[in-house]
């Protein structure tokens, strides 16, 4: 595959990288074949569907210390000259900034049948501001996929390189009953609609729109609300977005904690999660078999409650995105 096909993310090319790269990469391959046979249990939060996957490829993810000390220590694994040279992709380039290239790779650790990480060719920092259009634009090209960010304090295990991720459309939870959830509009601008989320999933916001300036204002209000905790350069998110029908569909998970209590705690007590995007999109990753047996709906709940902003601190931030119209 040559790696240098720029703006080609088109079905055919994303199929053709993954043909390639699962013949000449041996971690990347065993990795999806394990992925086929990957225990999966089913769990309800609330009457919606909350699947629990035990998958160990990921225990890099799940423990990953993203302290600044640890983080100067390694090498960054999403630079180039870092990467296995086996590893191939395609180049994107988007309109806006035509000068900056973003590296569409498949991820060799992989929850979804098809996982793509997309990291900047350049070493900066994870950041959404200056790359909420980015992001529709990703969106829109990468059709039959959801894309995701997790924030540098909130999921990122590559904190310090900006990059999306993306899996295959349908696969979580979420895309199948997000419109059946109880929500409260908050806002409309013409095909543009806002809402909170009453149930299902803790301190979500939903976006549906046709304007990327529509959601990047949003993503901006967000960003520079004073009500949100922060981490240390910019509010805990998570982001899933895909888009359908000419529209964006946008969900935004506002964070006040990093990881539950019961990832630092000792013996029986102990169950290895870091929440993230595909964890709030109702996808949970135990990369421990002990965790993966044990963990049941009060688990899930607990977790989600405490990773989560609660329903009153999501209603005040309802109220100030009111005047975005």
């Amino acid at each position: 595959m040559a790696d240098n096909l720029i703006n080609q993310l088109s079905s055919e090319s994303l199929k053709r990288l993954f043909a390639e790269q699962l013949i000449s990469w041996d971690v990347a391959r065993n990795n999806y074949k394990s992925l086929e046979k990957v225990s999966v249990k089913e769990l309800y939060i609330d009457g919606f569907l909350y699947r629990v996957q035990f998958n160990p490829a990921r225990i890099f993810s799940s423990s990953a210390k993203v302290d600044n000390a640890s983080i100067q220590a390694r090498r960054c694994f999403l630079c180039g000259e870092n990467r296995p040279q086996v590893q191939k992709g395609l180049i994107y380039r988007h309109s806006s900034r035509p000068s900056e290239e973003f590296n569409v790779l498949i991820n060799p650790f992989p929850i979804f049948p098809r996982h793509l990480t997309i990291p900047s060719a350049e070493h900066r920092e994870q950041l959404i501001v200056g790359n909420v259009k980015l992001m529709c634009a990703l969106a829109k090209e990468l059709q039959e996929y959801t894309l995701f960010y997790n924030g540098p304090k909130c999921g990122a295990s590559a904190p310090d390189h900006f990059h999306f991720q993306a899996g295959n459309k349908g696969f979580l939870p979420l895309e199948h009953w997000y419109g059946k959830v109880k929500r409260e509009h908050i806002s409309q601008n013409g095909n543009s609609n806002i809402w909170r989320v009453l149930e299902g999933v803790y301190g979500t916001i939903q976006v549906e729109s046709d304007s990327p300036d529509f959601i990047n204002s949003v993503i901006t209000e967000l960003i520079s609300s004073d009500d949100l905790s922060a981490g240390d350069t910019e509010p805990m998110l998570n982001l899933l977005c895909w888009y359908r029908d000419e529209q964006w569909t946008l969900h935004i998970f506002i964070r006040k904690k990093h990881r539950p209590d019961c990832y630092y705690a000792q013996g029986e007590e102990n169950i290895l999660i870091s929440p993230a995007a595909v964890d709030l999109g109702g996808t949970f990753i135990t990369p421990l078999e002990k965790d993966f047996i044990k963990i049941c709906e009060s688990d899930i709940r607990s977790i989600l409650k405490q990773v989560c902003i609660s329903e009153g601190e999501l209603s005040v931030i309802a109220n100030k995105l009111k005047s975005i119209m």
